[in-house]
Formats: C-alpha cells, sequence, structure tokens
C-alpha cells in the first residue's frame, strides 16, 4: 500500500491544485508553504527525472519570478525568514535550466540573510516585527537555503553561520528535564509569552519541533560531503532531539501530540503535520546513516502511525490528510501567549499545505518512487 499512497499523494496534488498560488488563500503571495509542497515534487522529480514534476515547479515558479528575476509579491524590508524558504526551489531551477532570472531572485534572498537582524550572539530574528526572537520555524525556512547557496557560490568558511544558527536555536530553546524544543525564545524577555529566567515560550508545539528536525537533515544533506564536521555537529543535535521526542509518541496510535508532552490532557489532539515532519526527518536520517538499524522497527510503525490517523480517501480516489494545525505562532497583533490553551484552539484543518507538504516528503522517504 505504501508504494501506491506515494503516487496517490502526488495525483491527488495535480489533480486538486494545477496551479498553487492561484489558488484563493494565496493570490500570488510568495507564501512558504508553497515551498514545503514543491520541496516533495523536487524529490519525485530527483527519484524518477519525470519532466512533469520538474514542469509543475517551473509553472508554480513562474508566477513569481519576474524575467530580470525580481520576485513579485517579495518585500525585502520586511526582514521575515519565512520569505527564504521557496529560495531553495530557485537554486534548484538555477542548477536545472541554467536561467538567470533564479541567481537573481536567489541572490536577493541571499542578501536579506546578509543583513537579517540578530540577536546579541547572532542568531537571526524571525522576523523583523518579531524582535530579539528565534523561533524553531525559522531553521527550516532558512538555513537549508543558506547551506546549498555557500555551497555554490560563497567562501566555505561562511558555512560556520548556519551551524551556529541550529546550535544557537538549541541552547535557547532545549529543555533540560525533558530535552524537547520550545518553541521560541527572546532574548530581552519582554514579550509576554517568554519566561523570564529563561527566555523561552512556555510549551512544546509539536510542528516547531518538526520543522527543526526536518532543517536538520536537509542541510546534513547539502554539507555532509564538503564539510564533515559541521555536518556531525548537525547530525549530534538531530540524534539528541529525535531520541527526547521518540519518548512522546503515543503508545497506542504511534502519532504525535499538538502539544507533545501532554498527551493526556483534555483538548490535546494527535496532528498530523508534526507527525509527518517527524517520520520524516527519522526516515531521512535512517538513509543517510544518521540513525542506525534499530530505529527502523520504530520508524515504521510511526509511519503506519501517520497512515492510520491522518489518511483518508475520497470516492474520487483522492487523499484527504486531515487534523492540520493551520496555524500557530507566538506575540504579534493577536497576543499569542504560548499557552496550552492556545495551541489547542487554533483551527484544524484538512489538506493544510504544511501538513500535505510534509506527509508527501515523508511518504518518498518512506516508499521513493524509484522503487516503484
Amino acid at each position: 500500500m505504501s508504494k501506491s499512497l506515494t503516487n496517490i499523494t502526488l495525483e491527488t496534488l495535480f489533480n486538486r491544485y494545477p496551479l498553487l498560488p492561484e489558488l484563493p488563500q494565496y493570490h500570488g503571495k510568495w507564501s512558504y508553504d508553497i515551498g514545503v509542497v514543491l520541496q516533495g515534487v523536487k524529490l519525485a522529480y530527483l527519484q524518477t527525472n519525470d519532466s512533469k514534476y520538474l514542469q509543475y515547479i517551473v509553472k508554480t515558479m513562474a508566477l513569481y519570478v519576474q524575467d530580470d528575476g525580481r520576485i513579485k509579491n517579495y518585500d525585502y524590508e520586511h526582514f521575515n525568514l519565512d520569505s527564504i524558504n521557496n529560495g531553495k526551489l530557485l537554486l534548484f531551477l538555477y542548477q536545472q535550466t541554467k536561467e538567470a532570472k533564479y541567481r537573481i531572485a536567489s541572490d536577493q534572498l541571499f542578501k536579506q540573510l546578509q543583513n537579517m537582524p540578530r540577536t546579541t550572539d547572532g542568531g537571526f530574528w524571525h522576523k523583523k516585527i518579531y524582535p530579539s526572537q528565534m523561533w524553531l520555524d525559522g531553521l527550516y525556512m532558512a538555513e537549508p537555503f543558506y547551506a546549498e547557496y555557500i555551497t555554490k557560490f560563497r567562501p566555505k568558511e561562511e558555512m560556520t553561520d548556519v551551524v551556529r544558527q541550529f546550535e544557537l536555536s538549541y541552547q535557547h530553546t532545549v529543555d533540560t528535564k525533558t530535552g524537547l524544543l520550545y518553541h521560541a525564545w527572546n532574548e530581552d524577555r519582554q514579550q509576554p509569552w517568554a519566561e523570564q529566567a529563561t527566555g523561552h515560550s512556555p510549551h512544546f508545539w509539536g510542528r516547531a519541533i518538526g520543522w527543526y528536525l526536518m532543517a536538520l537533515v536537509d542541510t546534513y544533506e547539502i554539507i555532509a560531503t564538503d564539510f564533515p564536521d559541521e555536518a556531525q555537529t548537525l547530525a549530534t543535535i538531530f540524534m539528541k532531539t529525535i531520541t527526547a521526542v521518540k519518548r512522546y509518541r503515543d503508545v497506542k496510535r504511534h502519532a504525535w501530540y499538538q502539544v507533545v508532552d501532554e498527551g493526556e490532557r483534555p483538548g490535546n489532539y494527535l496532528e498530523a503535520s508534526a507527525s509527518a515532519m517527524i517520520i520524516y526527518g527519522m526516515a531521512k536520517a535512517r538513509r543517510m546513516n544518521i540513525l542506525t538499524r534499530d530505529w527502523q522497527e520504530f520508524i515504521d510503525e510511526s509511519y503506519q502511525g501517520l497512515q492510520d490517523n491522518f489518511v483518508y480517501l475520497t470516492k474520487e480516489g483522492w487523499l484527504n490528510l486531515i487534523r492540520n494545525c493551520a496555524v500557530a505562532g507566538l506575540g504579534g497583533a493577536g497576543q499569542r501567549d504560548g499557552s496550552f490553551v492556545y495551541y489547542i484552539s487554533e483551527p484544524i484543518i484538512t489538506n493544510d499545505f504544511k501538513g500535505y507538504g510534509a506527509f508527501l516528503q515523508a511518504t518518498l522517504e518512506m516508499a521513493p518512487l524509484s522503487q516503484e
């Protein structure tokens, strides 16, 4: 079933979403979650060399990247790490097509990283509007692009800063009792959600940890050959984090909760995107031998749990991925307080792109198309 599920997931995507940015909820926005889906399509192309996957990415990016390389609806001045995520596709398309516009667009995003506001110890702020804050989400958005850009175009010594972002985020968000990572950290403790002694937010949000695990394995893959020492640092952080996360999988249903460590608390729920991201991270880490063979049974069980808890097929044979948290953050106009009640109160939706994209990537890791 798992192999056919890979094809079903891709076919559903193409049938349901012929062009991602034209959907009403996006209207051409330079939206990071489109990039999560397209990373899956890119993986399908790399596994098969089938041009239909490449063309899907080309057609989607054509709605953003203009002939002169400017990115439609991208605002440099926002200094928003979320804006970097789609840059991974720009580097990919430049490699595939050699069209200068993709290099020019990538250069804009790298310039943003060069000039991002930082904490006093060098960590990227998540956004300009979120001063003195590092969020786990940002590591997925920025670091794989940052690392790949450096490997292709920059001096090798700049890779130190990529690894430093992971080290700082881990240092500032890890809980010494559980080994889990809090969603975010506020250096100056000015945010109402920040714990005054440590600066971290109050809870362990599943998707935030999922973003971080995905970022670690994706960046590791990019730098492993040319930067073995730096890659080993990422592997060590991954092992510490996944070993902690492993303990909090639901015993019977083999998936992870929205608030990771409070599975028995009323209102909490098993959440699709976090579970998919964790499984993707484990499957890719196993493929790259970060995880040893004795993890395989746990990974397989988790993948089955992902299907059992979240996957439903429509009468057309299309895939629905249920119970995705629509969005979660901290502070901002809504004064999101990071409480347990906050995390369980955000809307729960079906086929959210962040969840669907993570599920697609997890499925392609678990059942590669090249094996079919």
